[in-house]
């Protein structure tokens, strides 16, 4: 069975931190592409950043430079260490692992965690 467990969430001030994690079970980790995604209230689900198999990592704009995105294999995890946070970061960040195969791609989501970013 596939999970995907967000963790690490909560309300943190602006400017302040947080980490985000993920733990993956149920497929081969290694070989998927990591990402997180975000979807604040009333708008669409954003990529924010990825990592792939080999570690390449790309972010959306308005994360580079404060976001960072790293993965454990042997412990198959998913982090994004989120620094100098904005109101605009509120919303629910997914973990998210996608691979591209042959037949198409396959992917799986998490739950969702929350992150307010408010004084």
């Amino acid at each position: 069975q596939v999970q995907l467990v967000e963790s690490g969430g909560g309300l943190v001030q602006p400017g302040g931190s947080l980490r985000l994690s993920c733990a993956a079970s149920g497929f081969t980790f290694s070989i998927y592409a990591m990402s997180w995604y975000r979807q604040a209230p009333g708008k669409e689900r954003e990529l924010v950043a990825t990592i792939t198999s080999t570690h390449s990592t790309n972010y959306a704009d308005s994360v580079k430079g404060r976001f960072t995105i790293s993965r454990d294999n042997s412990k198959n995890t998913v982090s994004l260490q989120m620094n100098s946070l904005k109101p605009e970061d509120t919303a629910v960040y997914y973990c998210n692992a996608r691979l591209t195969t042959v037949t198409g791609p396959r992917q799986y989501w998490g739950q969702g965690t929350q992150v307010t970013v408010s004084s």
